[in-house]
């Protein structure tokens, strides 16, 4: 792995040896401490991540006290070291890579060691090991070969955790099912305080305020991931991970924070918070080494091939973002959303986006997007309400790079997405202010698998939502997530819902089935 001079410099407080050390881009052979005192570090579960063909990232983080108040899960400030092993069978018979890493305090004692020279389309198995404890058995797959022409891909996409809103039982469903891999598009985690909840238990008062800082973040993260359920979904299979706004902070756009209204605000605020939550985030995911921020940048955008199956391109519509048209919200008059300038993916990604539309050879691009690209009008007659954080917002933009894909050829252009906690299919136009317009693509818009609480199946919202959008042929408002299956002729979304999530062991049913033909962008009942 070769690291330019201008990321080892950027790595700042976490250092380039923490970093490489993690991954195991350097040597960890020498001997190191282990845990200074008894008891489980493996707490957090155990993950792997961004899927190849001949390799993937592991991940783990020590933690003998996940909630220790500084951050610093109870580890000593001090490396450790970790091996690992790599296995065709979850009995380990067979171990095809054993090798070792450091879990440094700079990133959190946590471990992203990236396995390469792996068999494209085979399931492995993996574990960690630090002193005498042995960490949870997780199940990975690499994808197939770029050339190979794959017959299914199977995958599920989910958003939106809200630990105050929910038990996540839905990550018990989710674990059970037979994919290939899992896409999570944002809001993994919400900045707010757990102080009340619809969970109906107390919390420990270190939960009650918003995260600001590194220690607070990672505290969040502990909270999160020591829940069964995800740790059970991490472990069951790879994940394709990006962020929306809770990562960090509600509906920020750039350099500009939504609390920070005042304007001789000093963006640099901003930005040092980023780069802790940045750095907190990438602690606690299975990331690459390519995903390590350099302080309040990363690159999260990025583009994974299923042989020539599928491209799935995973954008990120926070971080280069100007800012909300009309004070963000909700509007009918805002004539500033259809403002050329108005961006969701600055000038260098929508480039990549445009450039990988005219490259691929893939029967199926599947753009990972946060926010709903497809209007979403709320109320019926003729104006049109919207808000204007999602795409809605970004009219201009929006149509250039639907027009973009059409002009391109793309074969079959589905985007998936997450944030508005319901389920839609949808169809994408061209232009939506032209009633004729060509349709280029299809939206399946995944519900949350907390945030909300309960959820109904059909509310008034969504009569109104089918009433204003002809080109909307779905609307349900339960919890859950998106199983998805595609194939060489067809893509096939099943709406997995849960009824209830403020009390535990809800069962899991498909409410709804939408497919999509290959050559034609419509969405049908299946």
């Amino acid at each position: 792995m070769s690291v330019s001079r201008r990321r080892f410099l950027g790595y700042g407080g976490a250092g380039t040896a923490a970093v490489l050390l993690g991954t195991g881009a350097w040597d960890a052979s020498t001997t190191y401490a282990v845990p200074g005192r008894a008891g489980n570090p493996f707490t957090l579960g155990v993950a792997s991540g961004d899927p190849r063909y001949d390799s993937v990232v592991l991940w783990t983080r020590l933690a003998l006290d996940p909630f220790a108040v500084d951050g610093r899960g109870g580890m000593p400030a001090k490396p450790i070291r970790v091996e690992y092993e790599v296995a065709r069978d979850a009995q380990f018979r067979h171990v095809v890579r054993r090798s070792s890493v450091l879990a440094t305090p700079e990133l959190g004692h946590s471990v992203h060691p990236e396995v390469h020279g792996l068999q494209p389309d085979h399931e492995y198995y993996f574990r960690f090991r630090t002193g005498q404890e042995i960490s949870a058995t997780g199940r990975t797959r690499t994808t197939p070969h770029p050339f190979s022409s794959p017959r299914e891909l199977r995958f599920a996409f989910a958003s939106c955790n809200a630990w105050q809103d929910g038990f996540f039982t839905a990550y018990d469903h989710l674990a059970a099912e037979d994919l290939d891999l899992v896409v999570h598009l944002g809001d993994y985690l919400y900045e707010s305080g757990v102080r009340t909840n619809r969970r109906g238990v107390v919390t420990d008062p270190r939960f009650h305020t918003e995260t600001f800082d590194l220690a607070r973040y990672r505290l969040q993260y502990s909270l999160y991931k020591s829940e069964a359920p995800l740790q059970a979904a991490h472990a069951a299979h790879p994940w394709i991970h990006t962020i929306d706004d809770h990562e960090v902070e509600n509906n920020w756009a750039g350099d500009l924070s939504q609390a920070d209204t005042e304007p001789d605000q000093d963006p640099a605020v901003f930005r040092a918070r980023r780069a802790q939550a940045f750095q907190a985030m990438y602690e606690n995911m299975p990331l690459r080494h390519d995903q390590m921020p350099s302080g309040p940048d990363v690159r999260l955008h990025r583009r994974l091939p299923y042989g020539r199956l599928a491209d799935i391109t995973m954008l990120d519509t926070r971080q280069y973002r100007s800012d909300q048209p009309c004070g963000d919200g909700a509007s009918a008059t805002c004539d500033d959303r259809f403002d050329p300038d108005n961006t969701m993916l600055g000038g260098k990604q929508k480039a990549w986006l445009l450039d990988g539309f005219r490259r691929s050879n893939a029967r199926w691009q599947v753009l990972g997007n946060q926010a709903p690209m497809g209007q979403t009008d709320w109320t019926p007659g003729p104006e049109t309400h919207v808000w204007l954080d999602p795409w809605d917002g970004y009219v201009a933009e929006r149509n250039e790079v639907l027009g973009a894909a059409q002009d391109a050829g793309v074969r079959n252009l589905v985007v998936i997405t997450g944030d508005r906690h319901q389920n839609y299919a949808l169809e994408l136009k061209r232009d939506y202010a032209d009633p004729g317009s060509a349709t280029v693509g299809t939206e399946f818009v995944g519900t949350s698998i907390t945030s909300g609480g309960d959820g109904s199946d059909t509310t008034d919202q969504g009569n109104q939502f089918l009433a204003a959008n002809p080109h909307l042929k779905f609307f349900n408002s339960q919890r859950g997530y998106v199983r998805v299956s595609v194939d060489r002729d067809r893509w096939r979304s099943d709406f997995r819902v849960v009824p209830y999530v403020t009390t535990p062991g809800a069962p899991i049913s498909t409410r709804a089935t939408y497919v999509v033909e290959d050559r034609t962008p419509h969405v049908h009942a299946g």
